[in-house]
């Protein structure tokens, strides 16, 4: 499967994951966030940006549970919890924004 971003096919997998992480740019995180359903704001880039930082230093995308934990400690409480991440994120904050952040689906991520 694949989807098309700037006269550019990229490949993905059966779920819309996106297969080679270094395909990855702005504009196909746009196009993943609109097959979504989403509209990327400030803080909607702020959960993506944070979720490639943590890849990049764990090789690891993170469950939801975990990813609300590190969020709050690097962005504040009012960031790092479920009902934020939820209304940025509403078909799951690890999932989705992994997606869209052109990660593997996260562990433990049905």
């Amino acid at each position: 499967m694949s989807i098309e971003v700037n006269g550019k096919s990229i490949e993905t997998d059966e779920e819309g994951y996106i297969l080679n992480l270094s395909d990855w740019d702005e504009d196909i995180a746009n196009e993943l966030a609109k097959e979504e359903g989403i509209d990327m704001s400030e803080n909607h880039w702020e959960v993506v940006n944070f979720l490639r930082e943590y890849y990049d230093e764990y090789q690891i995308a993170p469950a939801v549970r975990v990813l609300t934990k590190a969020i709050g400690k690097k962005l504040g409480a009012e960031k790092g919890n479920s009902k934020y991440l939820y209304e940025l994120f509403p078909y799951g904050p690890a999932k989705q924004a992994c997606k869209i952040a052109g990660l593997p689906k996260p562990t433990g991520c049905i």
